[in-house]
């Protein structure tokens, strides 16, 4: 399996998981010049941007490892550029969604993580 068909059963895995649990799902992969959101969604309460990261249970690192500080950066300028485009007054939020893979190829465990970081990140940084 490709790192893209990886990619994409973690993304549905994710849809679904929100879905089931009230989440709205508004858009998958949002692409700017600073990166890409995989999963954006809404609850009552909340326009959740979501990062969906998906590893084979024998990964080096954990999926939620590789959302490092650089990364939370493109998410954050990304996440502006959505909100400057469609204009709501729901609270933004920052999440993660992990998907460990089996052998099999199939999701053997999830794990979303809400509020994952913020956006003080950006902290001194200025497009």
């Amino acid at each position: 399996m490709n790192r893209a068909e990886r990619g994409r059963i973690g993304e549905d895995t994710c849809v679904w998981y929100l879905e089931k649990h009230g989440y709205v799902t508004l858009d998958r992969n949002m692409h700017s010049r600073y990166g890409e959101i995989d999963v954006i969604a809404e609850n009552d309460t909340f326009l959740c941007f979501v990062e969906v990261k998906t590893r084979a249970a024998d990964a080096v690192v954990s999926p939620v490892e590789a959302v490092d500080y650089k990364k939370q950066q493109k998410i954050v300028l990304t996440a502006q550029q959505y909100l400057q485009a469609h204009p709501m007054d729901k609270q933004p939020r920052f999440d993660v969604f992990e998907v460990i893979l089996g052998d099999d190829g199939k999701p053997k465990q999830v794990r979303f993580l809400e509020d994952a970081f913020d956006a003080s990140c950006l902290d001194g940084l200025y497009y």
